[in-house]
């Protein structure tokens, strides 16, 4: 509980109802993220997982997929998983040694795999992040340079993680960032919309996947 007894959800929908600032909106060309959709975190009942998946978010993200594909714009999956050491983990992989921790999902394991249920495109990029963000040490910023892109649409999880580091990070580097509120998702109620509440407050232009879906066609690049 936050806020004179409101809950991070409450907060979120008087934000939505009320918003405090003007959106960042559209440019010219969009890259779509998908931040880590692998079966470590999205098959509840076979792994422990880092976030509860909406029942139609993955439906939703091959939805955006399509829609940024259709106009020839990069579509990005990261995925998270390091050597069978747990080196490159760094310092991160300090943290837990226990079955579920970072350093125990490992290149070419199936926690490491995609989620059967994303559609994945030959021209796809695929990255492999070892750190919250997908700008951290990976060659992602040099791609959106490559194609022109000055706006990037983030899905995945978790909301309050990976999500919010790529956010961050992508309007610290002049980006417009977009996340389609139904395509994000973390381990509790709580900090999901709190952290939605945040990024839609300071970081991100955070919409229905629908407005999404309708801005992506009409932009102009």
């Amino acid at each position: 509980m936050i806020e004179d007894g409101k809950t991070a959800r409450q907060l979120y929908t008087e934000l939505k109802a009320a918003p405090t600032r003007r959106r960042f909106g559209f440019g010219r060309r969009a890259a779509l993220v998908n931040i880590d959709v692998q079966c470590a975190y999205t098959q509840p009942g076979t792994y422990v997982t880092a976030y509860e998946t909406d029942p139609r978010q993955i439906e939703h993200i091959n939805a955006l997929a399509r829609a940024v594909r259709a106009r020839s714009w990069p579509v990005v999956w990261t995925y998270v998983a390091y050597l069978p050491s747990g080196e490159d983990c760094g310092v991160w992989g300090t943290r837990s040694d226990t079955p579920d921790s970072l350093q125990n999902i490992k290149e070419g394991s199936p926690r490491a795999a995609f989620d059967p249920r994303t559609e994945r495109a030959a021209s796809d990029i695929i990255i492999n992040k070892r750190m919250a963000s997908a700008f951290f040490e990976t060659n992602f910023r040099s791609l959106l340079t490559f194609h022109g892109i000055d706006t990037v649409i983030v899905t995945g999880g978790s909301t309050s993680g990976c999500v919010r580091a790529t956010v961050v990070d992508g309007l610290s580097c002049g980006y417009r960032m977009i996340v389609p509120e139904e395509c994000v998702s973390d381990r509790h109620e709580s900090p999901h919309f709190a952290n939605l509440y945040d990024m839609a407050v300071k970081y991100a232009d955070v919409l229905p996947v629908s407005e999404v879906l309708d801005a992506v066609p009409q932009m102009q690049g």
